[in-house]
């Protein structure tokens, strides 16, 4: 029986998951869980690339004392990165994508190129915190870390390279930066050249599947295991789970959802334009050189961060207690754009809402059950904003949607997405992300042919629920509120 380990380290949390196939199905086992909190120091935020990489080890040794394994695979978020000197040692921590050192760098950016023709070379959504503007900033204000640079490594590279002593940049997770030329599927290097980053400090581009190396030798001594493969899976975490969309159909929407909600389909080449630019679409890289054309909106984030607020304030409340008041809570009553600025920062989300709400003119939320239902019913509402633009620039007519992810177990957010949306919603598998990542073991390895069969397979192993509209026409009278006050 074969079995392969994942790790899946997202924004705020890390699972080490023993992954099992056998008779056409795939077991998953989480032998590790671990906090994963950036640490601000001196007013910059970072993560803590020592302690996640000890968390990995601390992972491999639980699965060596669990059976053992074949390969190994890493997907974390995307964007952040860290840079190794010519001796191979890390410079500096790697900087939490949340910090404020980005903040009006793609303004700076476009007074050299204009966003237009950044937009039309990358294809990507720009967004203050893509690795283009991250090292823009070093290369004007902190041109003492670039110079003592020998490579660049994103994040789940990054991890590789302390496993394996190998560099490369993997495709899907070198997709989020907006350095890559879409259709080549290649560095923009001229692109970086022309906005003063160098271009010596990148790392060759592989494909998910290919094998980067073997766990070196001292760390096989040390954790006292077996020499294992490791696996360049799709690095980014959404890549991973989009792998895992339990589907054989060609044109399928999905959501990948926790912290974010990434909301898109995935195309055979890119789309660029005009459309696109408007409405915030962007090209990543997916598995086999597809594009994940999708759109990035924050989700369950103002959730999260709500109720980390209301506990510092003696409210020991959890997800289910807020879905309750929630329900009981009269509806449609306010909105907020759940991408404006002030929402992207920790801090207090539910504030921050009634100001907005205030600011807009709408009925200002004063319990914790209507700041929860604004939230919900706001984000439902930007899922059919995002539906409605992403059928226009394909001109397809998609007739559901996939929630995969974290975000299936919200039954309440599900069953608004099907009812704003009009469609069925198809929610699940929960473990979207470590599923596409054992996938792509799975496919490197050779014991599943290719991903069509590994989605047959994820949709054999794992249960998914189905939502059906209820009161669509409701929600399209809310539909009409919301784009007065919100809508670009």
């Amino acid at each position: 029986m074969k079995r392969v380990l994942a790790f899946d380290l997202g924004a705020s949390s890390g699972r080490g998951i023993i992954a099992t196939l056998d008779n056409g199905k795939i077991d998953l086992k989480e032998i590790h869980r671990f906090a994963n909190n950036g640490v601000k120091v001196r007013n910059t935020f970072y993560w803590d690339i020592l302690y996640l990489f000890d968390q990995i080890k601390q992972g491999i040794v639980k699965a060596k004392l669990d059976g053992g394994f074949d390969s190994i695979g890493i997907d974390t978020w995307g964007v952040d990165f860290g840079l190794v000197d010519a001796n191979g040692d890390l410079i500096d921590n790697p900087v939490h994508y949340r910090d404020d050192r980005t903040e009006g760098m793609p303004e700076e950016l476009f007074e050299i190129l204009s966003k237009e023709k950044v937009y039309n070379r990358t294809g990507t959504q720009i967004m203050n915190f893509n690795t283009l503007y991250q090292l823009f900033y070093l290369a004007k204000y902190k041109k003492e870390l670039l110079k003592r640079a020998d490579k660049f490594l994103f994040m789940p590279d990054l991890l590789n390279y302390l496993l394996t002593d190998v560099k490369k940049s993997e495709y899907t997770i070198a997709s989020t930066s907006q350095m890559l030329d879409p259709y080549k599927r290649e560095w923009d290097k001229e692109l970086l050249e022309t906005v003063g980053i160098p271009t010596d400090i990148l790392c060759d581009i592989v494909k998910p599947g290919t094998v980067i190396g073997n766990v070196t030798e001292s760390i096989c001594t040390e954790l006292g295991i077996d020499s294992a493969k490791v696996v360049a899976v799709g690095g980014h975490d959404t890549a991973s789970a989009v792998v895992s969309v339990p589907t054989t159909e060609d044109d399928f929407v999905y959501i990948s959802c926790g912290t974010w909600s990434l909301f898109g389909t995935e195309l055979k080449e890119p789309h660029i334009g005009e459309d696109s630019l408007e409405f915030s679409y962007t090209n990543e890289g997916g598995y086999n050189d597809t594009i994940r054309f999708l759109t990035n909106i924050m989700g369950l984030w103002l959730i999260q961060e709500s109720r980390r607020q209301w506990i510092k304030e003696g409210n020991e409340l959890s997800f289910n207690d807020m879905e309750k008041m929630a329900l009981e809570s009269k509806p449609f009553q306010c909105f907020v754009d759940v991408d404006s600025p002030e929402f992207g920062k920790p801090g207090n989300i539910p504030q921050r809402i009634k100001d907005y709400c205030k600011k807009t003119g709408q009925y200002v939320p004063q319990t914790i059950g209507e700041v929860v239902r604004c939230i919900y019913e706001s984000l439902a509402l930007k899922y059919k904003h995002s539906f409605i633009n992403l059928k226009n620039i394909t001109g397809k007519d998609f007739k559901g949607i996939h929630i995969v992810g974290g975000g299936t177990k919200d039954p309440l957010l599900c069953s608004m997405c099907s009812d704003a949306c009009n469609v069925y919603v198809s929610a699940g598998p929960i473990e979207a992300t470590a599923l596409g990542n054992v996938a792509v073991q799975f496919m490197s390895s050779g014991d599943i042919k290719d991903i069509k069969e590994a989605r047959t397979i994820i949709k054999n192993s794992f249960d998914v629920k189905e939502y059906n509209p209820k009161e669509p026409e409701k929600w399209e009278e809310a539909y009409e509120t919301y784009k007065k006050y919100l809508c670009k």
